[in-house]
């Protein structure tokens, strides 16, 4: 893990490479970017944006998305994916929104969580991005990225959400995570561009020659954990066959004179 200090060296580059880091989703209101955000799972930030206008002109309000049907809603976001299941979550999200906030987005991570479709990646997007609350997203990029570099340990975005947290100042935490999106997504990519890299002096792996997926890491020390247990069942197995096996040699009885 690094220091605190070369942790701010090395946001600072990532500033550098990434000026005007930001969510590249279209929104012009924390319901707007709660919907969005929502139909960006396994999908991307430019298929959403593509959809999204037509959908924001037909309902652009919550209490308008409430009233939709699952027969509405499915067609205008089909090609997100996923789409019954973001079909629902959208409306259940309108709804609750309605029944238990007055129809407005509230600024708070628990209550967030708490709406349909929405966890604590797209919670901190909204808090941070549309409501002025310190939160940080991770995704798949922050992930590999915070990884690679010696930011964070672990594939639970929770976890290193948190070890982030704790060495990244509070009011930057928003910025940091969308550098490190942007630098997943346009340099340190599953085969990573390297020679185009502000921080690779201060990358753990670059050092190593290391650039593993951190859930690909985990796959394969669990696949290393399972060989060696494997092996030594054998080995087990083995053993005991040969004992088995092998003739008793029994010590024959001298014959008196």
């Amino acid at each position: 893990m690094k220091s605190a200090t070369e942790t701010i060296t090395i946001f600072d580059l990532l500033d550098e490479q990434h000026p005007g880091a930001d969510t590249e989703l279209h929104y012009s209101n924390a319901y707007e970017l709660l919907a969005a955000t929502i139909l960006s799972a396994q999908s991307t930030d430019q298929r959403v944006n593509m959809v999204t206008p037509a959908l924001f002109k037909r309902y652009p309000t919550p209490a308008a998305l409430a009233k939709a049907t699952a027969e509405e809603l499915e067609p205008q976001i089909h090609s997100t994916g996923f789409f019954r299941a973001k079909s629902r979550a959208l409306i259940g999200m309108a709804t609750a929104l309605i029944d238990k906030h007055g129809g407005e987005v509230p600024p708070d991570m628990d209550a967030l969580t708490a709406l349909p479709g929405v966890g604590r990646k797209t919670a901190n997007v909204v808090l941070g991005h549309a409501l002025g609350i310190p939160g940080l997203p991770v995704d798949r990029h922050v992930l590999r990225v915070s990884n690679r570099i010696g930011l964070a340990e672990g594939d639970d975005a929770e976890k290193v959400e948190a070890q982030l947290c704790a060495v990244v100042p509070t009011e930057r935490w928003t910025r940091a995570s969308d550098c490190l999106i942007l630098h997943g997504r346009r340099v340190c990519k599953p085969k990573p561009l390297c020679e185009q890299c502000l921080v690779r002096d201060h990358c753990d792996d670059y050092r190593t020659g290391e650039t593993t997926d951190p859930r690909k890491r985990t796959q394969a020390s669990a696949r290393t954990r399972g060989t060696a247990a494997s092996a030594q069942r054998k080995t087990t197995a083995r053993a005991t066959r040969t004992a088995a096996a092998r003739p008793t040699l029994v010590k024959p009885r001298k014959q008196g004179k």
